[in-house]
């Protein structure tokens, strides 16, 4: 683990709300001149603490969306049944996220699909191409309360 310094989480902390910021500003806000400000942002993402950009996007601006969590337990727990499992989860656009997690439960996916029947004709591909998945728990979204915002910094950094 990389030793952060405050001017370091200050610049984790505005980028995870503010990607487009410039180098300018961005400096401007952290409090320190751009040269050190852009070295730090550098050292962070050569270090793998930051792993990219991207858009927030509201998919439901663009076409009619639903989305559903999907609990999926595995008919086998064997090193090769999770690989087959995870390696199909990767090729599907639809699974926007998921998560490996213990207890009673093997994964909980997002899913993201055009209607509760594009969700279900994707659930039924899945179980007839054999992924090993023994019984799954679909919950439909009715509205977000709280989305992905980021690493809670502070919280994770003991209040620094």
């Amino acid at each position: 683990m990389i030793k952060l310094d405050r001017y370091d989480l200050k610049i984790l902390q505005i980028l995870q709300t503010q990607g487009r910021i410039s180098k300018v500003r961005l400096a401007e806000a952290v409090g320190l001149s751009t040269s050190p400000t852009w070295e730090r942002l550098k050292r962070l993402e050569e270090a793998g603490i930051i792993t990219g950009y991207h858009a927030d996007i509201d998919a439901k601006k663009l076409a009619p969306a639903t989305t559903v969590v999907v609990e999926v337990t595995l008919a086998q727990h064997q090193a090769g049944d999770f690989e087959r499992f995870e390696a199909a989860v990767g090729a599907i656009p639809e699974i926007v996220e998921c998560l490996a997690t213990g207890g009673g439960v093997d994964y909980v996916m997002k899913v993201v699909s055009p209607s509760v029947d594009a969700y279900q004709r994707l659930i039924d591909r899945m179980l007839a191409e054999d992924l090993g998945i023994e019984r799954y728990f679909s919950y439909v979204v009715t509205k977000p309360v709280k989305e992905a915002g980021g690493v809670p910094l502070d919280v994770l950094n003991g209040g620094a």
